[in-house]
C-alpha cells in the first residue's frame, strides 16, 4: 500500500483550510501513515468465511411510552424570556434586508 508523503499531508491540510506548522504537519504525516499500515493489516485478514453484516449487535429501542401530561405554564415560561411580546418569545430576525 503506498505511504503519504508530506506533500499529500500538505495538499490535504490546503483542501481542508487547516493552517498546520511544520511540527503538526511532519506528526500527521506519521500519525496517517500508521493508520494506512493498520488498514493494511486488517485487509489482509480472510473474511470470505464471514458473513455480510450491517449490523454486528441486536437493535433495541429505548425508549419510554408517549404518555401525554401537562406542560409547564405558559407565563411561567415566558418569565424566562429575555424579551417577549404578549404570549410570545421575541427573538433576533435571522434574514437580513432584502435590496
Amino acid at each position: 500500500m503506498a505511504t503519504l508523503s508530506r506533500d499529500d499531508v500538505e495538499h490535504v491540510a490546503h483542501l481542508a483550510r487547516l493552517g498546520l506548522s511544520d511540527d503538526e504537519l511532519a506528526r500527521l504525516e506519521g500519525q496517517l501513515n500508521h493508520i494506512l499500515e493498520q488498514y493494511e493489516i486488517l485487509a489482509s485478514v480472510p473474511t470470505d468465511h464471514i458473513a455480510p453484516t450491517a449490523q454486528t449487535i441486536e437493535l433495541e429501542n429505548i425508549l419510554r411510552d408517549d404518555i401525554a401530561q401537562p406542560s409547564m405554564d405558559a407565563e411561567a415560561v415566558l418569565a424566562n424570556a429575555p424579551a417577549r411580546e404578549g404570549a410570545f418569545f421575541v427573538v433576533p430576525a435571522i434574514l437580513g434586508e432584502r435590496d
